[in-house]
């Protein structure tokens, strides 16, 4: 089975200290991989060497079996990054805030389609208050709502998805990533949280590759 995404022995050095080294991830449609290690050891890092975003010290990346350098345009388009932080301007709402993402990644949704996803999210009633006004689980399911824009781009990177949500928003995500994968899309997230999946999930320890 072809690959969607595959790293060939990746390093990741901070400063002069090597986090990892000869590293390897295959990722296959309809899969769901959880990055995990201790604080500080490049979860994060790698998350961002797989989606382009940072240096690659050593390795290769491919996407659906070519070089990615020869298919960055491909890659960027199938490819969903969420970090950690939510992206948001503190001045605009809910709904401003993912219309412009949706917009800035080059989907054209529409506002009606942004106010649907909200409002899946449970964002109905703040959906047009200044985000600075909202609370941190709430921040957190304005960014999210962008999944369920985001079908056609079958590899979503996710980077403690879960982090400041309730019990039924933790079971509500879990439910959207299984139905993800089983739509023939994958994805990779990291976490904190043991968190309960339909989908079979497959483990990356990031210490097993450090120096």
């Amino acid at each position: 089975m072809l690959a969607m995404l595959q790293a060939r022995q990746l390093a990741c050095l901070r400063g002069e200290r090597r986090l990892f080294r000869q590293l390897d991830l295959t990722v296959h449609m309809g899969e769901l991989w959880r990055i995990v290690g201790a604080n500080g050891m490049g979860k994060t890092s790698l998350l961002r060497q797989l989606c382009g975003l940072r240096h690659l010290d050593a390795g290769d990346l491919f996407w659906q079996g070519q070089a990615l350098a020869h298919e960055r345009d491909a890659f960027h388009a199938g490819l969903l990054y969420l970090g950690h932080a939510p992206a948001l301007n503190e001045l605009l709402s809910p709904l401003e805030n993912l219309h412009f993402a949706c917009r800035a990644a080059g989907d054209e949704v529409s506002r009606s389609a942004c106010e649907a996803a909200l409002a899946r999210m449970g964002l109905s009633r703040p959906m047009h208050l200044p985000c600075k006004l909202l609370s941190q689980g709430q921040r957190r399911r304005v960014g999210l709502a962008r999944l369920l824009l985001a079908s056609g781009r079958p590899l979503w990177v996710l980077d403690e998805p879960f982090t400041a949500l309730d019990a039924a928003a933790v079971a509500d995500l879990a439910a959207l990533l299984d139905a993800h994968c089983g739509a023939g899309g994958a994805v990779i997230f990291t976490s904190h949280q043991d968190v309960i999946f339909q989908t079979s999930l497959k483990l990356l320890n990031v210490e097993d590759f450090a120096s």
